[in-house]
């Protein structure tokens, strides 16, 4: 079932990290809430009281709000998406928000959008948007994770294909490993789809790139026992609680598998615009021997990244 309903609340917000952990400046335009796919380790799971499907229907009020915010100091910079709350895509066929958006969009050169997805749909093409101020994105894990966790999602290849074409057309696009998951045979299965990747794409093709270890609020396991599913084998491993509240993989173990994708990616030419979310100071030295600092900050290196191919 799909909630049609009015928003009442502010359409642009910024991502609810938490000051403990260095988060990207992200900026979440806010079209709905939870997604039609059924990911066992969503956070929207536990985020939310309950798991209907809503779709905003007051987008004049949205577009409003965006151009003044977006209209009031034009030298300022926003990287904002939509897919924090929900699938940015999920939906499209139906909603035609993205379609929408993009429109509105197409006079604010000081805005780039985000759009972050586990479907396979390029139906917002049509829009005519600019390739240089939109930007693609994936969600991608482990092919055992796809298989097993994440159902009604399209699968690896097509979303890969996905971003392929839109490289084609000019769009650098972005992906993200979030959660990465520990589990027996990890290596072997990370290794496999960012080898690839790269069957795909070519490094100069991606924007930026984010790895994020599997974390969850302390609700999750209940919610899905409650929905009659068995908790997978990921989340019974070593976790600890966070600053945040979250319940985390223990830090040594994140960094053994950080480290595994970055020298892994490497490997394949691919350094410039790879970053954690929501990771300490402490990972960052641990595996990049750098911390957002260095880079000037996160939201400029990643404004960066996508703004300027080149580096």
């Amino acid at each position: 079932m799909l909630h049609i309903k009015a928003h009442r609340g502010r359409f642009l917000r910024p991502c609810p990290a938490t000051r403990h952990y260095r988060c990207c400046g992200y900026q979440i335009i806010h079209i709905g809430e939870n997604c039609p796919m059924d990911c066992s380790y969503c956070i929207l799971r536990a985020y939310f009281r309950d798991r209907t499907l809503t779709a905003f229907a007051n987008t004049e009020a949205m577009f409003v709000e965006l151009a003044e915010t977006f209209g009031r100091d034009t030298s300022r910079i926003f990287r904002v998406g939509t897919g924090q709350f929900a699938d940015s895509l999920a939906l499209e066929p139906i909603t035609g928000h993205t379609r929408e958006l993009l429109g509105f969009l197409a006079g604010y050169d000081n805005v780039s959008l985000e759009l972050k997805s586990k479907t396979a749909d390029l139906t917002w093409m049509a829009a005519g948007p600019r390739p240089d101020r939109v930007l693609p994105s994936w969600s991608l894990n482990a092919p055992a994770i796809v298989a097993g966790e994440e159902r009604d999602t399209a699968p690896l290849e097509a979303r890969l294909a996905a971003a392929r074409t839109c490289a084609r057309e000019g769009f650098r696009v972005c992906l993200h490993f979030d959660p990465i998951c520990h589990f027996t045979g990890w290596e072997r299965e990370y290794g496999h789809i960012i080898d690839m990747i790269f069957d795909y794409l070519s490094p100069a093709q991606i924007a930026y790139m984010s790895l994020g270890s599997f974390r969850c609020l302390p609700e999750l396991p209940g919610r899905l026992l409650a929905e009659g599913r068995e908790l997978p084998d990921y989340m019974l491993g070593e976790f600890a609680v966070g600053a945040d509240g979250k319940k985390r993989l223990l830090r040594p173990l994140r960094v053994r598998q950080f480290r595994f994708m970055a020298n892994r990616l490497a490997g394949h030419g691919f350094s410039r615009g790879l970053y954690f979310c929501m990771e300490s100071d402490e990972v960052w030295r641990a595996v990049f021997g750098r911390t957002p600092r260095d880079l000037g900050g996160l939201a400029a290196y990643l404004l960066d990244c996508a703004r300027n191919p080149g580096g």
